[in-house]
C-alpha cells in the first residue's frame, strides 16, 4: 500500500513539476515577446526617455511620473532622468482612508484593484495604438471616482484603457492625484505660503493636463483635442476644471458621468474649509504658528484629526462636510455644481447619469423581475405613500418599455441636478448632450443600472467584469453602441453614430435625453411629470 501511495506521489510530483515547466516555457514565451516589443515601446518625453510594452498591438505605459510635489504644495515639473526610465508598472496610488478588512459583497459586481499607496502619487498612464507616427488622435483622460476623497486611476478591474484605445483608435490617459486630506486641506489662512493648500489635489490634475498637452504627441495623440471624462467624483473633478482659470486651454471637451447630485457640492466654501483646518490643528495640539509641524505628522494621525475635524463641523452647521475642491474666488470661481463658468462656454459638454444611480442598491432588488404584483404595490406604497398610483402613472409613461418595479429604484437626485444644470450651460454656444443609462444588467434576474454601472461599457471592457454587465453577446453589443459615442464626442464634439437614433443636442425647449438601453431611443422631457412628482412625494 505504502508503496502504491509513494509511486502515486511521484506521479503527482512528476505531473505538478510538467505542469510548473511548462507554465514557466508559456511564461518565458511570454516575456521573450514582450522583451522583443521593449525597444520598439520607448519614448521621449520632456523629463527624459520611458519604456512601455506593446500588448496585442496596443502601445502601454503605466506610472509615468508628471509631476512632483511636497505635503500642502503646489505640484512642480519632475527633474530630468538619465538613461531610460521603465514605465510598464503602475505608479502609487495617493493614501486613503483604510478599508475594513470584511467582505464586501460590492466587490463581487465590481471587482478593484488595490495597489501600493504613497503619498509620492503623480503618476499617470497612457494606452496608445502608435507612437511617434505623426497621428492626431483624439486624446480621453480618465478621471477616477471616490469623490475628493478615495479612488486612484486603477482602481476598478473596468478602468484599463486598452481596449477602448484599440477600439476607437484614440489616446487613453488616466491619472492619480491627491485626495482628500493630502489634497484639499485649506490652511489658507496661515500665510501666502499655503495659500492653494486646499486645491492642490486639483492642481495636480492641471499639471497632468499640462504634461499631456506638451507631450501626447509623442504618443500618436492630438494636443488639440482632448477630452475629459470622468465618472462621480471624476465628474465633479471635471465641472470643476471648468471653473478654474488655470486649467483654460487645457482640455476642449468634457464628458461628466453621475456628476451631479442635488445631496452633494463639489465645492465647499471658504469659511467651512478653513474651520475644517482649524479644528485639525486643535485636534493634533498644533498651533497655528507651528502649521508648518503638519508636514511631518503621519498621514494616519493626520486624517484620524481632519476627520474628527469634519464631523466637528458638520455638527456645527448642520451640513454634510466632505473633502472637495475649496471655492476661494480665485483658484476656483463659481460653485460648480449650481453654476456655469464663462471659462468655459465653448466646451461641448455631455453628461448624464444611470436609471438607478444611488438609489438602485445592487442587493435590495434581487429577484424584482419575480415579485407579483400586490408585492410592488405594497412596496410603492411603502416607499411614495399617497403618491404611489401617481407615481407609478407617470412611471409607466416616462418608461413605456420598462417594469413598473423599476420606479422603485429610479433616481431620485442626480437626473434632477443634471437637468439643472444642462439647462445653463446649454444657454453657451457649445452644445450640450444628455443621456440616461437605462440598460438592464441580466444578473440575477435583472439589476437596474446602479452608480457606475455605465463604466465597463464606456471602456468597451464586459468581458472584464461580468457580474456588473451580464457578460455575453448583449453586452458587447451595449458596450459597442455607449463606447463609440464616447468616441465620437471626443472625435468630433457630437456623439452620434449609425447604431443609434438621432440624437439631437439638449436645449431648454426639446429636453432631449439620450437613453441608453437595449433598445435605445431619445426622449423628449419625457421624465418632467414624473420628477415634478418626486420632488414632492
Amino acid at each position: 500500500m505504502r508503496g502504491k501511495q509513494a509511486k502515486r506521489g511521484k506521479l503527482v510530483v512528476l505531473v505538478l513539476t510538467t505542469s510548473v515547466l511548462l507554465s514557466y516555457a508559456l511564461l518565458a514565451d511570454t516575456f521573450a515577446e514582450i522583451d522583443a516589443s521593449l525597444d520598439s515601446a520607448i519614448v521621449t518625453v520632456e523629463s527624459g526617455k520611458i519604456r512601455g510594452y506593446v500588448e496585442d498591438g496596443i502601445y502601454v505605459f503605466r506610472g509615468i511620473p508628471y509631476a512632483k510635489a511636497t505635503r500642502f504644495m503646489l505640484p512642480e515639473k519632475v527633474e530630468r532622468w538619465d538613461g531610460v526610465l521603465d514605465t510598464r508598472v503602475y505608479g502609487e496610488c495617493c493614501p486613503t482612508p483604510p478599508i475594513e478588512a470584511v467582505f464586501d459583497p460590492v466587490e463581487l459586481v465590481i471587482p478593484h484593484v488595490y495597489w501600493p499607496q504613497n503619498e509620492n502619487c503623480l503618476f499617470l498612464n497612457i494606452w496608445t495604438p502608435g507612437i511617434e507616427d505623426g497621428r492626431k488622435r483624439p486624446v480621453m483622460v480618465w478621471l477616477h471616482g471616490g469623490g475628493f476623497s478615495t479612488g486612484s486611476s486603477i482602481e476598478q478591474k473596468a478602468y484599463d484603457g486598452k481596449n477602448l484605445s484599440e477600439n476607437g483608435d484614440v489616446v487613453v490617459v488616466s491619472i492619480n492625484h491627491r485626495l482628500n486630506v493630502l489634497g484639499f486641506l485649506d490652511l489658507s489662512a496661515y500665510g501666502e505660503k499655503y495659500r492653494y493648500s486646499g486645491n492642490v489635489g486639483m492642481a495636480d490634475i492641471v499639471a497632468a493636463l499640462e504634461w499631456i498637452k506638451s507631450n501626447i504627441e509623442h504618443f500618436g495623440g492630438d494636443p488639440e483635442n482632448i477630452t475629459l471624462f470622468g465618472q462621480s467624483g471624476g465628474g465633479g473633478k471635471i465641472l470643476t476644471l471648468m471653473a478654474m482659470p488655470a486649467a483654460k486651454g487645457l482640455f476642449q471637451k468634457a464628458i461628466v458621468q453621475s456628476g451631479l447630485f442635488s445631496t452633494f457640492s463639489p465645492v465647499l466654501p471658504q469659511n467651512i474649509s478653513r474651520r475644517v483646518a482649524a479644528l485639525t490643528l486643535e485636534n493634533l495640539g498644533v498651533s497655528p504658528t507651528e502649521v508648518d509641524d503638519l508636514q511631518s505628522i503621519p498621514y494616519q494621525t493626520l486624517l484620524t484629526a481632519a476627520s474628527k475635524a469634519q464631523a466637528q463641523v458638520a455638527e456645527e452647521t448642520g451640513q454634510r462636510v466632505s473633502w472637495a475642491p475649496v471655492l476661494d474666488g480665485e483658484y476656483i470661481t463659481v460653485n460648480v455644481g449650481m453654476e456655469t463658468s464663462p471659462l468655459s462656454r465653448d466646451v461641448p459638454v455631455m453628461l448624464g447619469t444611470t436609471f438607478g444611480e444611488m438609489d438602485a442598491n445592487l442587493f435590495a432588488g434581487f429577484g424584482k423581475n419575480s415579485w407579483s404584483p400586490e408585492e410592488i404595490a405594497a412596496r410603492m406604497a411603502d416607499k411614495y405613500g399617497d403618491k404611489a398610483e401617481a407615481i407609478a402613472q407617470a412611471f409607466r409613461k416616462a418608461y413605456p418599455r420598462k417594469p413598473l418595479v423599476d420606479a422603485l429604484f429610479i433616481d431620485t437626485t442626480g437626473r434632477p441636478a443634471t437637468l439643472a444644470w444642462a439647462r445653463l450651460k446649454c444657454q453657451d454656444p457649445a452644445p450640450v448632450y444628455v443621456y440616461i443609462f437605462a440598460y438592464e444588467i441580466p444578473v440575477n434576474g435583472g439589476m437596474v443600472a446602479f452608480h457606475c454601472a455605465e463604466i465597463p461599457f464606456v471602456f468597451h471592457n464586459t468581458d472584464l467584469v461580468p457580474m456588473a454587465t451580464g457578460g455575453g453577446v448583449d453586452a458587447f453589443i451595449m458596450a459597442e453602441v455607449v463606447s463609440r459615442a464616447w468616441v465620437n464626442f471626443a472625435r468630433y464634439g457630437d456623439p452620434n453614430h449609425d447604431l443609434l437614433p438621432e440624437w439631437p443636442a439638449f436645449t431648454i425647449k426639446n429636453g432631449a435625453t439620450m437613453v441608453f438601453d437595449k433598445t435605445s431611443w431619445v426622449g423628449y422631457e419625457h421624465d418632467d411629470e414624473l420628477y415634478n412628482l418626486l420632488s414632492t412625494k
